[in-house]
């Protein structure tokens, strides 16, 4: 009796190499391909079958099979059946098996995925032990029993590092380590998997781990581009978002690695996967306080712009008008006037002083914003400026302003600014300010940068007829601590937080001049 065998078929790594050593086997050894066909067998399997298969037999050589409590098993359940149909080893199964003389015989099965030179699974090899087998006398004077002492020591060597290996990997809890095929399906679950994925074993087997992917990164085609990578560079690392199996999320760290066989074709892939969920919130969290301080230094310099510059007008009047009373003092409708005049600017102070306290307070825009009357927001400022606009005789033009929703307080420094510098910049003997404002649509600033396109702005114009600037200065000068000139002893920082003002409302200013014909800046403020 020769033994059956199939040249399409080759064992993998772990097998023992060469259709002629297994033929020589005293371990019964036997091939199934992928429809369970058996394709090789040697002499000892027939002799544990106690037949030879027929062609067309499958999953098995034996007359029958039976489980271990005399139920009989069905090919589907068969252990080749299951490393075929589960593409998976299938560890130490017992089952008992029936010769056709109607003996039984306790036989454990080991059967294991065979790999054609692609990566591609094509069979299984089944390993079995007869379990009632008595000890036989070893011939050791006989070279072939030698061959078969060696071989099955090395394949009990190897299957014991195989048991171990794979002990190993599932017992880690704390990595998601898959085996896959070349199309990323999966082969093989381990604990650590589980614990991260929520899968148990037989719900992932076979399917393709794009199914750990969001949709919109399977639209963009990453579990594609990752095994590209990898197939291409050895090696593919990435960091993102992944799916649980209750749709929940995690942020992952993966590695997948190439597989290669001895001519250097890629035939499969590792994966390892690992959660960095709570790593990403640290760094998340971090990256919030980093941006919040950040954010409340850009508020200290507007507070010591303000300390410095927008407080200066009412203690300039307070001082002023204190000056003016000693100097009155015995005219009583005098006194009572300046006095007035004082009190006006300490509760304009006073005012001041409170909104930036607020300001100081909240660090979202959004929470302060509020209607604010632009009308109020330009008298106020005005009154502000009221000793120093009749000291240089300036002549003002103000047109009715709308209502808006802004922040009050950064709406009253940016009309500040912009009058300081009108009256500041100005050479004339009658100086001008002119204020105007109309409606506007979105689409009529498609190249200013807005983000609204459909809303509505009011565009208001601050003129003046000072010594004005090049246009090709125009954006020079609402840069932080930038001067066209030494006209004043300004600071440079007045035009850079009246853009940063104006862009916290969503809106856009510019400027447009010529020298000596004065300036007018247009801002563009949501409605």
């Amino acid at each position: 009796m020769e033994p059956s065998s199939s040249s399409s078929v080759s064992p993998s790594p772990n097998a023992v190499s060469g259709v002629h050593l297994l033929s020589s086997l005293a371990v019964p050894v036997y091939l199934c391909d992928m429809e369970g066909k058996i394709t090789f067998y040697n002499a000892a399997a027939v002799a544990l079958w106690g037949r030879e298969p027929v062609p067309g037999d499958r999953w098995c050589g034996s007359h029958r099979i039976f489980t271990t409590d005399g139920s009989l098993m069905l090919p589907d359940s068969y252990p080749a059946a299951i490393a075929i149909r589960e593409k998976r080893a299938v560890d130490d199964l017992q089952t008992v098996m029936e010769r056709p003389d109607g003996t039984r015989i306790n036989v454990i099965s080991r059967p294991r995925p065979v790999y054609d030179n692609d990566g591609n699974m094509c069979g299984t090899i089944n390993l079995l032990t007869e379990t009632s087998e008595q000890s036989k006398p070893i011939d050791h004077t006989n070279p072939l029993s030698q061959l078969e002492r060696k071989m099955a020591k090395r394949t009990e060597k190897l299957r014991k590092s195989e048991e171990q290996y794979h002990k190993m990997i599932d017992e880690v809890q704390d990595y998601a380590i898959l085996m896959l095929d070349i199309q990323g399906n999966i082969l093989n679950w381990n604990r650590g998997a589980e614990n991260i994925k929520g899968y148990k074993e037989d719900e992932v087997i076979g399917h393709n781990f794009r199914m750990f992917y969001r949709e919109e990164d399977i639209a963009a085609g990453l579990p594609d581009k990752l095994i590209t990578e990898a197939a291409q560079n050895g090696k593919a690392m990435h960091e993102g978002w992944r799916l649980r199996k209750d749709g929940s999320t995690f942020w992952g760290y993966i590695v997948i690695t190439a597989l290669h066989d001895n001519d250097g074709h890629v035939i499969g892939f590792s994966k390892v996967t690992r959660d960095l969920t709570e790593k990403k919130k640290s760094d998340d969290r971090l990256k919030a306080y980093a941006e919040d301080i950040a954010l409340r230094n850009k508020q200290l310099e507007e507070f010591a712009y303000i300390a410095s510059h927008d407080l200066q007008e009412p203690l300039r009047k307070i001082q002023t008008f204190a000056d003016i009373l000693r100097m009155k003092i015995d005219d009583k409708q005098a006194v009572a006037a300046n006095a007035d005049k004082i009190a006006g600017a300490a509760q304009r102070m006073s005012l001041l002083i409170k909104d930036v306290l607020k300001y100081s307070q909240l660090s979202a825009t959004d929470i302060l914003m509020e209607p604010v009357d632009l009308n109020e927001v330009i008298s106020e400022v005005l009154g502000d400026f009221e000793l120093l606009i009749q000291e240089k005789g300036v002549r003002l033009s103000i047109a009715p302003l709308p209502v808006v929703k802004g922040i009050p307080i950064q709406l009253r420094q940016l009309f500040a600014n912009l009058v300081s510098n009108a009256i500041k910049f100005s050479d004339k003997t009658e100086p001008t300010i002119g204020v105007t404002a109309q409606h506007v649509s979105g689409s009529a600033l498609a190249d200013t940068g807005v983000a609204d396109m459909r809303g509505h702005y009011v565009k208001i114009a601050f003129s003046d007829n000072g010594i004005g600037f090049s246009q090709d200065y125009a954006e020079h000068v609402f840069k932080l601590f930038k001067r066209l000139n030494n006209f004043s002893n300004g600071t440079g920082i007045g035009l850079a937080l009246c853009r940063k003002i104006v862009d916290n409302h969503h809106g856009h200013i510019h400027a447009e001049s010529q020298p000596g014909a004065g300036a007018t800046f247009y801002i563009y403020l949501p409605i």
